[in-house]
């Protein structure tokens, strides 16, 4: 119980890859921490397992139990840890070292850095919205790296969302659904923009009574 109510913490909502990567990476840091106060019989953060009566004579089995949690997530986001530095340059790219970030963005990077303009509009702007708006000619390795990035799949509450709504939709008693119309089901179900229903019917296509 305690350890699904920290796992619930790494749930959300409208994140892109590098702030539920710097969940992962917290959350993994907290399991090591977890684990060494256990074992030290300290249970601050596991309230429900400090009112178990068997607790002090299994801490090491708890405590095995947090290191092979801690093991998985390693292993499962050993892929992201790869392009971890990537995702420090899109998610900060004025506070990240020239010298240090791949040679194909160096300059770009000195320049974003140097524009005051730039700087101002990354603090009032949304990320997706200031990488958007970067001269493409000027900065068009970033602004490349930057797409990759924010277009990464981030979030299972997404992907959770989509397979409930599916199920929900595709029930024995609708047999008549196509994956097509299915596939249009998903995607109104799943996206945030609101259809202009005032300017549809003025097409005229397919009105009906």
């Amino acid at each position: 119980v305690d350890r699904f109510s920290h796992l619930d913490e790494l749930q959300g909502k409208d994140q892109y890859v590098h702030d539920m990567y710097t969940n992962v990476k917290a959350f993994k840091s907290k399991l090591i921490f977890f684990s060494r106060q256990i074992s030290d019989k300290v249970f601050t953060h596991f309230a429900t397992l400090a009112t178990q009566k068997e607790t002090i004579q299994n801490v090491k089995k708890y405590s095995k139990s947090v290191d092979d949690l801690h093991a998985e997530f390693c292993r499962r986001f050993s892929d992201v840890e790869k392009i971890d530095q990537s995702l420090q340059l899109v998610a900060c790219p004025l506070s990240q070292n020239p010298e240090t970030a791949p040679e194909k963005v160096q300059l770009e990077l000195i320049d974003l850095q140097s524009d005051f303009v730039l700087k101002e509009k990354f603090s009032s702007l949304e990320l997706r919205d200031f990488y958007a708006s970067l001269n493409e000619a000027t900065f068009p390795n970033i602004r490349r790296m930057a797409q990759k990035i924010l277009v990464l799949f981030g979030s299972t509450y997404v992907c959770e969302q989509t397979f409930s709504v599916m199920n929900i939709n595709k029930a024995p008693h609708r047999t008549s659904l196509t994956d097509e119309h299915l596939r249009s089901i998903l995607r109104i179900a799943t996206t945030k923009l609101t259809p202009d229903f005032d300017a549809l019917p003025k097409k005229g296509d397919q009105q009906h009574c």
